[in-house]
């Protein structure tokens, strides 16, 4: 078994396709007009699991946009090229809340998306030395 994708609600599938490809960088791998919804998957260029996009049901779930982790960061992206991805995100108008740091399992540094919902962004640390 392995995790295949998530659940993200967002207010509207157009701006959130347009936010997660052309800004982050992410790939759209499914957009499925099912009638009353779409099935519309986002992927990061590196693989892994996807996101699912999904508009709220109710006024329970639209309170939840952005506040899905409860304020805490919940959602990791890992590259392998810290700086390159950083100073790509942060020309794209990303807005990070902190400068990086170094942490023992890489540098970090913490973005919101625009819909309020907190990332890290990670570059794995160098494998120690045998």
């Amino acid at each position: 078994m392995h995790l295949s994708a998530l659940t993200l609600i967002i207010p509207d599938y157009d701006e959130a396709i347009a936010y997660y490809c052309d800004v982050m960088g992410f790939d759209l791998t499914e957009d499925i007009d099912q009638g009353h919804k779409r099935w519309v998957r986002v992927t990061p260029p590196g693989g892994g699991a996807g996101m699912i996009l999904a508009e709220p049901a109710n006024e329970m779930q639209r309170a939840a946009i952005g506040n899905q982790g409860a304020g805490r960061v919940w959602l990791f992206l890992n590259t392998d090229n810290f700086e390159r991805d950083y100073n790509a995100l942060r020309a794209k108008a990303v807005v990070f809340e902190e400068l990086p740091r170094h942490e023992p399992y890489g540098t970090v540094a913490v973005f919101r998306d625009i819909f309020g919902n907190r990332w890290d962004l990670i570059g794995s640390a160098a494998p120690a030395a045998a």
